[in-house]
């Protein structure tokens, strides 16, 4: 009982300031990155598709989400907001927000990996106006969303490392709009890639 309590003080404010740093920092990296294919292709590879879509207003509801998440563990660093979070005090121990912390690393640690394998292929989005080659091997050849399932991890690492209203209601909004952006992105694949695509599609399960 000593070791935990003691182990709950070394973890909670490392944690705290884990989560403040680590999502300013995903934010930076995503915008300096997304600047920097722009610069160099003189094309976006961020894509919300038509204007009040389904594939629009994913990205946009995904986007409100991720803004509220970084306020919210920024201000965490320097205020305690954690009444008006609704924490779960059942939950909020060390062996928790750590296991949450190292899912977030995981997460991240694959999405990039992902992303650098589909290499010059990759999207944020639909984008039909591109020629891309349907990407079948290496992770593709488990799942047809890998990175989805990837960012998912993530979202339940949030939740653990703030395990709360807040964070659960962001976990259960994030993974829905994933859903559903998944099936909106496999109805593009289909229509651009046809006979191949249905024939990965039979061959390759959604998720795992």
């Amino acid at each position: 009982m000593v070791f935990l309590d003691n182990f709950d003080t070394f973890a909670e404010p490392l944690v705290r300031y884990f989560l403040g740093i680590f999502f300013l920092m995903i934010g930076l990296q995503f915008s300096a990155r997304s600047l920097g294919l722009y610069a160099r292709m003189g094309f976006s590879f961020i894509n919300y598709g038509r204007t009040a879509s389904a594939g629009w207003w994913h990205r946009h509801i995904f986007n409100v989400f991720r803004a509220l998440i970084l306020a919210v563990v920024v201000v965490r660093v320097f205020a305690d907001i954690d009444p008006w979070l609704g924490v779960f005090g059942f939950m909020y121990h060390g062996p928790v927000l750590v296991t949450g912390m190292v899912l977030l690393l995981l997460s991240f640690s694959l999405v990039n990996y992902l992303q650098a394998y589909m290499h010059e292929d990759w999207r944020s989005g639909v984008d039909p106006k591109q020629n891309r080659h349907l990407l079948t091997g290496g992770p593709y050849s488990r799942s047809r969303n890998p990175v989805f399932i990837a960012v998912m991890l993530g979202q339940l690492g949030f939740f653990l490392a703030l395990p709360s209203v807040f964070s659960l209601v962001c976990l259960l909004a994030g993974v829905t709009v994933l859903m559903r952006q998944a099936r909106v992105e496999e109805k593009a694949l289909a229509e651009l890639f046809g006979d191949a695509y249905e024939a990965y599609r039979r061959r390759v399960p959604r998720w795992l």
